[in-house]
């Protein structure tokens, strides 16, 4: 093939294919159209030759069904040529970006798959792209030079050492593409019926036998028909030659040439239906194999994925088995719950490469340990015991002391693929989803979970200085995402109406109130007030977008901080959260965006940046600076840390600059003035049991007597799932979301009916927060009316509605 028909097949450049987002621009001198300028002399022509050699047809540019997607994984290790192991594998020069330009990478060529690693040793646990070469197109630039492009999906721009090094890559490539193109041609044109079904075959020789019969039912009549057509004919010669009037004669002749064209249609019609028989038989085995074959690759899909599920299965049990000793015999209850205790460390990112996630690890025990090991704080409960019992053990207990352990995660496995063929055709408002993805707590406990380091706020509230005091409500904000980074279990949805109290007045001097006061879009409000100073309030509406890959989570809604003393007003909002590895792979988080703390008396300001985690970034994971500047924009003092351990400040010193001006000295420039804001709490011992809740968070759960009727506390499939009882859990959970439909429904049949017979209707209205525009931001928000704790201590609570 000549260099300039190799180019015209190419497909887009490197340009348009990182304007489309296929990934990074490729290297300069781009053609716009196809191609990237003019191939050395003969290159093209050469390798066509090449192709053309190995498969007697032409070269580059064969078709193929084959998508990058869908190709097989690549081999993870193995050296050499020939056989089954690798064609061919060595160093290239991979263009990456114009900033680092080419990267050295180890590439591997087999089984008409070309794919690459960093380094040999990654073989064996990461690929980092592979591209198929039964529909790729190879395209030589110069002497060491040459493009992989499929047409625009992918494209490689790679670089050997050598021009003679170049050679031996384009060859082996242009002979494995041949090899691929044409054992993709005789997989198409392949007549083996191995893969039909004897069924199937039955179906077909009968349908063709029926066929056969027909056409020879055809058959036989085009013969009666030739043959009286015939003899009419005759018998209208006869007709012809005798002497009748020239009006006879004119009629008797139309008669014949009617009869000759009956009898041409007629054998027009008997060679179609022929012909009809002979492409059924000569395409119907090819159409059946087809069919045949994307039912066997359904199957096989189906089967590959319950594998796959098997072996995370497997591969879970196995790693809990080497590091959790199992109980000695079924009956030492006590012995037992130490054991189930003296589990894993924490555990890093670094330390679980091997551990994979098809959805958040949350897995329960067998049925003959799922109440004798409890973990929590129930000691001696046995397996009969019952929830309400349970729940009174928890009372006295909670009466004496905070809780520090809950019932550990279960050992039950969890098969996502079962789960999502059951959700296949229904309707998406009404899929189950099981608590095998939540933790035992709702979105309103981790909203409550902000106050973890209450004690920021406590200090700043004593601050004289409003801009130290915005130093500490910064790290306050940095502290609330520090219990996210191993949490990648969802909280349960909150029911609309559903409350959630802590009230810690007397041990840390703060109360707190949550309320689920929309439910589509899903939006929660939450008060907390404390006596030493200070008001928290905040009303968050979370909104998700699931990106294939990853699914971003934004909560929208102003966060507001007033101390009473002095009368500062600080409002912020949050950033994005996003979870990683949704389909494959170990699930992680990371936070990332800017938040403007703003001090809306004095108009001093704090700007936190979130530094969102970059693979190839040397910085530290998970990183937050930030500046605190005045009404003119003067920076005070700069932030420094991390949004998962601790948050530092520092003061900037003024400083005569070279022109004799004023200059400003950052502060990590003058350690002297360096000061720990902020520290993370350890985590509970055998935190990895237990959801990796932090103290706080293990507490929030706890049975506590007086609350309000639609508390978290008293959410029955919550509390079964806590306990262990994850199909009790399950089938509680269906249940509460088809009576808040019924609900919804009722409410929606109210409005309709008063809509149409003129009268007021009433929406739905939060019971302990009212919605009205905040003076402040002069937003629509749901700000706490009172009257809660009010009625708490009365024990009044007949306005609540009955949700559970």
């Amino acid at each position: 093939m000549a260099a300039t028909e190799l180019r015209g097949v190419v497909g887009p450049g490197p340009a348009a294919i990182a304007a489309l987002g296929g990934g990074g621009a490729g290297p300069p001198v781009v053609g716009a159209g196809g191609g990237r300028g003019d191939a050395g002399p003969g290159s093209g022509a050469a390798s066509g030759t090449v192709a053309a050699a190995a498969t007697g047809g032409p070269g580059p540019g064969a078709g193929g069904v084959a998508a990058a997607g869908s190709a097989p994984a690549p081999p993870t290790g193995g050296s050499g040529a020939g056989g089954s192991g690798s064609a061919r594998e060595g160093w290239l020069f991979k263009w990456t970006n114009y900033i680092k330009g080419y990267q050295r990478r180890w590439f591997v060529l087999s089984n008409g798959l070309l794919s690459y690693y960093r380094s040999k040793a990654e073989m064996r646990h990461t690929c980092r792209g592979t591209i198929n070469l039964a529909t790729a197109n190879i395209t030589v630039e110069d002497s060491c030079n040459f493009i992989i492009s499929n047409g625009g999906a992918q494209t490689y721009h790679l670089k050997a050492s050598s021009e003679v090094e170049r050679q031996r890559w384009v060859t082996a490539l242009e002979l494995a593409k041949a090899k691929a193109v044409k054992m993709l041609a005789e997989s198409d044109e392949s007549g083996d019926e191995e893969s039909v079904s004897q069924t199937d075959k039955t179906e077909l020789q009968n349908t063709l036998r029926t066929l056969s019969s027909k056409v020879e039912d055809l058959s036989t009549c085009n013969d009666l028909i030739a043959k009286h057509g015939t003899a009419l004919q005759r018998s209208l010669s006869e007709l012809e030659s005798l002497k009748l009037p020239a009006e006879s004669n004119e009629k008797i002749k139309q008669v014949n040439e009617r009869a000759t064209l009956f009898r041409i249609t007629s054998n027009a019609m008997i060679n179609a239906c022929r012909d009809f028989l002979m492409l059924a038989q000569t395409h119907s085995k090819k159409w059946q194999k087809s069919l045949q074959y994307e039912r066997d690759q359904r199957i096989r899909l189906e089967e590959t994925l319950e594998q796959l599920a098997k072996q995370h299965n497997h591969l879970e049990r196995a790693f809990r088995g080497a590091t959790v000793l199992p109980a000695n015999t079924p009956g030492s209850v006590g012995s037992g719950k130490d054991q189930c205790c003296s589990g894993k460390g924490d555990m890093s990112d670094e330390d679980d490469e091997n551990e994979f996630f098809d959805a958040p690890e949350i897995i329960t025990m067998p049925e003959n340990l799922g109440h004798k090991r409890t973990g929590s704080n129930i000691s001696g409960a046995s397996s009969d015991i019952s929830l309400d019992e349970q729940y009174k053990h928890q009372l006295e207990e909670t009466k004496k002391e905070k809780r520090t352990r809950i019932p550990y995660k279960p050992n039950y496995s969890l098969n996502l693929w079962s789960i999502m063929k059951n959700c296949i055709g229904k309707e998406l408002s009404k899929i189950p989803m099981p608590v095998n993805f939540n933790e035992p707590l709702s979105m309103l406990q981790r909203l409550t979970e902000d106050l973890e380091y209450h004690e920021l706020l406590d200090r700043a509230a004593k601050c004289e200085n409003s801009l130290e005091q915005l130093c500490y409500v910064a790290a306050f904000t940095v502290s609330s995402y520090s219990t996210t980074v191993f949490r990648t279990s969802k909280p349960f949805n909150p029911l609309l109406g559903e409350t959630f109290e802590l009230d810690r007045l007397e041990e840390n001097g703060y109360r707190s109130l949550c309320e689920q006061v929309s439910h589509h879009p899903p939006a929660a409000a939450h008060h907390a007030e404390s006596k030493n100073g200070w008001t928290l309030r905040q009303e968050i509406k979370i909104t998700s977008k699931f990106r294939g890959k990853y699914l971003s989570i934004m909560p929208l809604g102003t966060i507001h901080c007033i101390f009473h003393a002095t009368g500062h007003h600080y409002t912020w909002k949050k950033v994005t959260t996003t979870v990683h590895n949704i389909i494959v792979g170990k699930l992680w988080i990371d936070q990332s965006g800017e938040i403007d703390i703003v001090n809306h008396k004095t108009g001093d300001k704090c700007n936190l940046k979130f530094v969102p985690y970059s693979y190839f970034s040397r910085d530290v994971a998970r990183k937050v600076t930030g500046e605190v500047t005045d009404l003119s924009g003067k920076v005070h003092f700069t932030l420094l840390g991390t949004w998962d351990e601790k948050m530092e400040c520092f003061k900037v010193q003024p400083v005569i600059g070279e022109n004799g001006g004023d200059a400003r000295q950052r502060g990590h420039e003058a350690e002297e003035s360096r000061v720990m804001l902020w520290k993370r709490n350890p985590l509970p011992k055998n935190a990895e049991n237990m959801y990796y809740f932090s103290e706080l968070a293990l507490t929030l759960n706890a049975w506590e007597s007086g609350t309000a009727p639609t508390d978290s506390r008293l959410r029955p499939d919550q509390r079964l799932m806590e306990n262990g009882r994850w199909d009790e859990a399950n089938a509680e959970k269906q249940r509460l979301e088809e009576k808040q439909r019924l609900s919804r429904k009722k409410r929606e049949a109210e409005a309709m009916k008063a809509t149409e017979d003129g009268t007021p209707y009433d929406p739905y209205k939060a019971l302990w927060f009212e919605r009205k525009k905040d003076p402040v931001t002069k937003e629509l928000t749901h700000i706490y009316r009172g009257e809660y704790w009010d009625c708490k201590e009365k024990q009044d609570w007949s306005s609540c509605p009955d949700i559970f």
